[in-house]
């Protein structure tokens, strides 16, 4: 009965040290044959093609991420739906509920930034 028992975890070891000597391999070979001279001009941030006009670095209004956050929630929220909706007719009412319950969290959710003035682009 043991037997049977590892015989099925044998992929998955033999998986795991694959992937295991696949990353070593490539960090490896990275580290052998990366290029290692400092120069001017590496140092220098990448625009397209031209050179900087200014500081490198700017600053990010906090708005940018509340527009991040916002995008995240609803692309999780499209997650959650699609296979939902794919397998609706064998869940059951109790997750049609349950979906609802999500979906009217995530409405208020956009109500709420909405009525903050989060989504007005100023």
């Amino acid at each position: 009965m043991a037997s049977e028992l590892f015989d099925s975890y044998v992929p998955v070891l033999i998986a795991t040290i694959l992937g295991f000597l696949l990353v070593a391999g490539a960090l490896i070979g990275n580290f052998v044959l990366s290029p290692r001279q400092r120069t001017e001009a590496k140092g220098v941030t990448y625009e397209c093609g031209m050179l900087p006009i200014g500081r490198s670095r700017g600053q990010v209004h906090f708005r940018y991420y509340l527009f991040a956050i916002l995008f995240l929630i609803f692309d999780i929220e499209a997650v959650f739906l699609f296979p939902w909706a794919v397998t609706i007719a064998d869940l059951g009412a109790q997750a049609f509920w349950e979906m609802l319950v999500f979906i009217g969290i995530l409405a208020f959710g956009l109500l709420y930034a909405w009525k903050m003035g989060v989504l007005r682009w100023r």
